[in-house]
């Protein structure tokens, strides 16, 4: 555990739950490389039988924070970022998400790879990659077309405007969408609900409703690590970052 990622057990649930809301919920590398080895350490544990992940003070969270991924970017697969990725693509036991607020980013993707998904009426999504000078990552290229249709997927993948819960829940990103400040206690209740079921239908229900694509998952994920580490280093990002922490729009012409 670190200050920034709370991880606990109980009753069965093992929670996950990103902790730094005087920024949203920003990921370091410090926090992926915690969520990483929690997904490991959850996979491993027999009296885990349900993983649920959230964001503490009313959002999920704001997906990379960009200071620590310019300092500390991830150049190979040994990367904290890609280590949490792989991860979430390859979790084995029932994988949970409660949403409230922002969820930005790999606050999006990562959802794609879970079971349940609940989010707060107001929650908002985005997938603001284009609009960095990067492409998306975690499969999500292939996930979210697969989920919400070429039209639909390329919208928000190539604007990286931000999108609703109701929207969410259109696009089969969401399983439900409740009141404010209700998401995570219905996804607990989910999650209890799970428990109930056996361990072992569970567990086999999910491989067979990922065998088909799981190949493809993982080779899309690596296919879209390798070009995203490309991007990093491209001209465009470079201006997207820079724009950023100068607080102005970024100018992408020159680039043409």
């Amino acid at each position: 555990m670190s200050e920034t990622v709370r991880i606990g057990l109980t009753d069965g649930v093992f929670r996950i739950e990103m902790a730094r809301p005087e920024k949203k919920n920003a990921l370091t590398a410090e926090m992926y490389q915690t969520m990483a080895d929690a997904l490991a350490s959850a996979e491993s544990d027999p009296a885990a039988r349900v993983i649920l992940i959230c964001g503490a003070g009313g959002n999920f969270t704001a997906g990379n924070d960009l200071a620590d991924f310019v300092a500390t970017p991830p150049m190979d697969d040994s990367a904290p970022v890609f280590r949490f990725i792989s991860g979430v693509a390859n979790v084995q036991k029932p994988f949970v998400a409660a949403v409230e607020g922002v969820a930005v980013g790999v606050g999006t993707t990562l959802l794609l790879h879970c079971d349940l998904v609940y989010a707060g009426a107001t929650s908002r999504f985005a997938l603001p990659f284009a609009n960095l000078g990067l492409t998306p990552e975690a499969g999500s290229s292939l996930l979210l077309a697969l989920r919400a249709g070429h039209a639909r997927a390329a919208e928000i993948l190539l604007l990286g405007e931000p999108f609703s819960a109701q929207s969410a829940l259109e696009l089969g990103v969401v399983n439900a969408v409740l009141p404010d400040g209700q998401a995570l206690d219905h996804a607990l209740e989910r999650c209890r609900k799970l428990m109930t079921q056996p361990t072992a239908s569970l567990r086999l229900t999910k491989q067979l409703m990922k065998r088909a694509q799981q190949g493809l998952i993982r080779d899309t994920i690596a296919f879209e690590a390798e070009v995203f580490r490309q991007r990093l280093v491209s001209p465009e990002a470079r201006e997207a970052f820079s724009a950023f922490f100068e607080r102005r729009k970024p100018d992408f012409s020159k680039f043409d």
